[in-house]
């Protein structure tokens, strides 16, 4: 069953296209990454999903009703999470969230003190105290403590630290499982690789590809650099290898997750002295494919 549905939505700003015909659709218990890199038009489409902006063209429904004029109804059940959160400063974190619950009106207090333990928040301190992090949570901890049955998260991580992280992981993965869905923009691949059940990719204001994980299996490569004791020949020749540099004795490539094992069990018999990894990030796999698209010639047709 659809819970958020958009197709053909186009926004404009004067003569700037921030949004051109995106498609997009969320199911029920469903965990949707949209991503892509900053700028590329995540919070536009976000803030008219709840109707803060006004579509220059196209649909945008959740609940099946019109996210602009049924914005009010709309919002009774929906939970939204924003990259920025700016609070009242004189009132405490705990007042905050308070407040939060109220004008949701559908809050579970016992939930909140789990929550607030959980996110090992002092909610006693006055606002205009907190670091980014600690604002985040306040957003987080109201957003999760209500029974929402979407929950609209713009780059909810902001500011918080890697411990902070696998916590709200675990809230995501809880609504998750209570049947809810979830609507997570990120330009942090790996937040997405860990809670999505698929992913809708924005550049430039286009949807570029969407399709599960597995689908989009080239987006999970890694990034590795390698020196060997003995000269590194035919690594070119293994499967799963992809834009292979030599750089005097020093080589960087990506693999294929599913191919590591076999790459890495390869290498050793030259006997390894470095080896670096990381996971790609979107800015990176965006410029990559973009750069040789232009100089080949071709459209957009999905990161390859």
């Amino acid at each position: 069953m659809s819970i958020l549905k958009i197709e053909n939505l186009t926004k404009k700003f004067g003569s700037f296209t921030a949004l051109d015909g995106v498609d997009m659709e969320v199911n029920e218990g469903e965990v949707y990454g949209f991503i892509g890199p900053n700028g590329a038009g995540k919070s536009t489409t976000i803030r008219i999903l709840l109707g803060m902006l006004k579509a220059t063209q196209g649909e945008a429904e959740i609940f099946g009703k019109d996210a602009w004029s049924h914005a009010v109804d709309i919002h009774k059940r929906v939970a939204y999470v924003p990259g920025d959160v700016n609070l009242w400063p004189n009132l405490t974190g705990g007042e905050v969230i308070d407040l939060f619950m109220k004008m949701n009106g559908n809050a579970n207090h016992e939930k909140r003190e789990q929550l607030i333990k959980k996110f090992d928040f002092d909610p006693t301190k006055k606002s205009r105290t907190y670091s980014k992090g600690n604002r985040q949570k306040v957003a987080l901890i109201a957003a999760f403590a209500s029974d929402a049955d979407l929950y609209i998260l713009d780059e909810p991580t902001s500011g918080l630290d890697p411990l902070m992280e696998k916590v709200f992981q675990e809230c995501v993965l809880d609504a998750k499982a209570a049947g809810k869905s979830v609507l997570l923009s990120s330009h942090i691949l790996s937040e997405v690789e860990k809670l999505c059940d698929r992913v809708g990719i924005i550049r430039q204001g286009k949807m570029v590809e969407t399709g599960t994980l597995e689908e989009l299996r080239h987006l999970t490569r890694t990034h590795l650099t390698v020196q060997t004791k003995q000269p590194l020949t035919a690594l070119n020749e293994l499967k799963g290898i992809h834009n292979l540099e030599e750089k005097g004795s020093e080589f960087t490539f990506q693999v294929d997750t599913e191919e590591m094992d076999a790459v890495i069990r390869y290498i050793s018999r030259f006997g390894i002295l470095k080896l670096e990894s990381a996971p790609p990030t979107l800015e990176d796999l965006f410029m990559r494919h973009y750069q040789s698209e232009e100089r080949a010639g071709t459209g957009a047709e999905g990161i390859r």
